[in-house]
């Protein structure tokens, strides 16, 4: 099994709604604000080859947006999904396995493009099964106001149309030799990936902690719909990380891509970054 960091690009967010009660001037020493209060955070997926399969974990904003969204995000940086695809020796062709951890778009929106002519959707993995919690999906289809501009129709259905939405209830698997947590707090039924690793296992966060800088437990965005569970999901992953040696791999994290963890006397903190 062979892991690579797939990079997609580069986009910015309120700090604020990114670290939700911690005041700015703590938060800004880790990821420091520009002008208008936003903070650049990163797109960063991975994938794994094993077998014959190819599996892809999220996959970034997309590019079929309109320049007045894509506005909204300062989009920036010079990596792409095919771009770094590309550079591992792959081309979305190749892979066989996508998983969606969340359908919010900052994760899910590469999931489908513009066919040639740019008059219909089309899915960007043509050969690959989508998977996705199955509680998940239903909470996309009629989502709370909370999150409901960050489920984007022409991000979701596509794939069900097309035929290659595979959803998953807990406690199945999409492959026997990669295991799956489940979150609720920052969405409902958010998929995490535990994936063999040097003879440890490697998390994949998604958004429970999105950047090192939210190991602290009260680092919780204002994004989460439910912030006192994910303050207990966190306590939960970072005492199993501690005392197994996990390694934490960060999809939003502008500067770190992965890291270690160790109890300290102010709480469980960083031991050592990592990079795959």
């Amino acid at each position: 099994m062979e892991l690579f960091t797939i990079d997609t690009g580069y986009f910015k967010l309120d700090g604020g709604a990114m670290f939700g009660v911690v005041p700015k001037s703590i938060w800004n020493k880790a990821n420091p604000a520009d002008e208008n209060n936003m903070i650049r955070l990163a797109m960063r997926c991975l994938l794994v080859q094993t077998g014959n399969r190819l599996i892809l974990i999220d996959n970034g904003i997309g590019t079929k947006q309109d320049d007045k969204f894509f506005g909204h995000y300062f989009l920036h940086g010079e990596e792409s999904l095919e771009k770094s695809l590309n550079q591992k020796g792959f081309t979305k062709a190749d892979i066989t396995d996508m998983v969606l951890t969340h359908l919010h778009f900052d994760h899910c929106g590469g999931s489908i493009e513009w066919n040639e002519d740019r008059s219909k959707y089309r899915t960007a993995f043509p050969n690959a099964q989508y998977w996705v919690a199955e509680e998940h999906w239903n909470e996309s289809q009629a989502p709370n106001p909370r999150e409901k501009a960050s489920f984007l129709k022409e991000n979701l259905l596509p794939i069900q149309e097309s035929g290659q939405l595979k959803l998953l209830k807990e406690g199945e698997q999409f492959h026997p030799e990669i295991g799956l947590l489940y979150s609720y707090g920052h969405t409902q039924q958010m998929m995490h990936p535990v994936i063999p690793y040097q003879g440890k296992k490697l998390i994949y966060l998604a958004d429970v902690i999105p950047t090192q800088a939210h190991i602290p437990t009260a680092y919780v965005m204002g994004y989460d719909v439910r912030p006192l569970e994910t303050m207990k999901e966190k306590t939960s992953i970072l005492k199993s990380a501690a005392e197994n040696g996990d390694v934490l791999y960060f999809e939003h994290d502008p500067f770190n891509e992965a890291c270690t963890v160790h109890q300290t006397e102010k709480g469980i903190r960083l031991l050592e970054q990592v990079k795959l």
